[in-house]
């Protein structure tokens, strides 16, 4: 009660006509539209951390998994002739000391057909598989059988989890692997070359066990028609730091390379996400627009009920400025509020989607991601101090705003027109 009182009139006179009066039922009305005006900011504020973080969470959780199978820099020689000496572009490579590991391959597009009538499209990478697992998580990823199988002219062959299945094949079993020569299938026949199935991996992205194989590197160079790597996978301390080691990459490695980072491998995909973020962030912003002008209604009520307040206020020498302040104060008290309430929200909420989202899931026998659709199955959140400030701050700009006419209207009352007929 004590820090009340030290507190200017304003923000007394502003918290009191917050709280429902007594006089009459248009109080406790006006109080219910400033109280449902907190809880709609609220709720937007809640939506908008939620949405966001799952987000987040949905392209950490898939630059992840697509990170463990894709370099985080990949050099390739653009002669088309390969890399003859990729030893001595890996040694120079290592000069950056953000280069960690770099691994040799070869890649091609085939068909894998088992069966004689199950085909199905697939990127054939040619790998070392003692030099690999520095560059990627494969070998953490075999379900069945290891890197070790692949061996130089055994032509055996690694499928991901999902081609696998609806090549119908299992360790064991025999699938051919059908090239075209020529520019297109339909302009020449296809040369075929019969793998053993030695091992399945499953990388936990779509694309990738759908659509993923791995045979020997000497193999690979064979179905290419090649004597050397097509280049190198470079693994870094950093992958954030990925754009501008490729740039520096670029100016010292010697010869006629093409260096490319992780990010510029997928741009059309993390492009797209990026802009459905921004659409989202714009989207849900206009749910607490909705609720913070609702907050314009309410003051405007709040003045026009209160004209003989401000009346006597002015007479006992308030200043328009003070009146103005009064309502600010009000209008201001429910944004905060509204504000800090979807703040504790929406971080509860996003700090449990692992945990709320199974449950809705197993409760009403839905599911809301398809893995082959989404590449994942589970919806991730990764929350992020820096768009809760935001949210934050745009939630609390915009409820300041509503109550700036109301409050302006307020100011510009006359004491002898408002008490003429009280």
């Amino acid at each position: 009660m004590g820090l009340l009182q030290k507190l200017p009139f304003e923000w007394l006179v502003g918290l009191r006509y917050t709280r429902a009066g007594k006089r009459s039922g248009r109080n406790s009305f006006i109080s219910f539209i400033s109280a449902t005006s907190m809880a709609g900011i609220a709720l937007g504020v809640a939506a908008l951390i939620v949405v966001l973080s799952v987000y987040n969470g949905f392209q950490k959780e898939v630059t992840e998994r697509m990170l463990s199978v894709l370099g985080h820099v990949e050099v390739y020689d653009i002669s088309g002739l390969g890399m003859a000496d990729w030893h001595a572009t890996a040694r120079d490579a290592f000069r950056n000391p953000e280069v960690r590991a770099a691994a040799p391959f070869v890649e091609t597009q085939g068909m894998l057909v088992h069966g004689g009538d199950t085909l199905r499209p697939a990127v054939v990478r040619g790998i070392l598989p003692a030099e690999e697992p520095k560059v990627s998580d494969i070998a953490k990823q075999m379900k069945e059988g290891s890197l070790a199988t692949l061996q130089p002219g055994a032509f055996n062959i690694i499928l991901g989890i999902e081609l696998a299945r609806q090549l119908e094949v299992n360790v064991g079993g025999k699938v051919a692997l059908a090239l075209a020569e020529g520019s297109s299938f339909s302009s020449v026949a296809p040369t075929l070359r019969t793998f053993t199935v030695s091992g399945i991996f499953e990388a936990g992205h779509n694309e990738f066990d759908s659509g993923l194989a791995y045979v020997h590197l000497e193999d690979g160079e064979q179905l290419v028609k090649l004597n050397s790597p097509f280049g190198l996978r470079l693994r870094l301390q950093d992958l954030q730091k990925a754009p501008e080691v490729a740039f520096e990459l670029k100016q010292t490695l010697p010869g006629k390379l093409l260096v490319r980072d992780w990010s510029k491998l997928n741009t059309t995909w993390f492009a797209a996400v990026k802009t459905q973020k921004t659409m989202m962030f714009i989207i849900l912003t206009m749910i607490i627009a909705v609720a913070a002008f609702n907050l314009v209604a309410t003051l405007v009520m709040t003045v026009t009920d209160k004209q003989a307040d401000i009346a006597i206020l002015r007479t006992l020498g308030a200043s328009p400025r003070s009146v103005m302040k009064i309502f600010m104060v009000q209008g201001a008290l429910v944004g905060v509020l509204g504000t800090a309430f979807g703040v504790a929200g929406g971080v509860a909420l996003a700090m449990n989607v692992d945990v709320i989202v199974p449950a809705i899931e197993h409760l009403f026998g839905v599911k809301f991601l398809s893995k082959d659709i989404y590449f994942i199955s589970t919806v991730p959140s990764d929350l992020r101090w820096h768009d809760v400030t935001i949210i934050g701050f745009t939630s609390m700009a915009l409820a300041f705003v509503a109550t700036l006419y109301p409050s302006w209207a307020a100011a510009r009352v006359k004491p002898a027109e408002a008490l003429r007929y009280e």
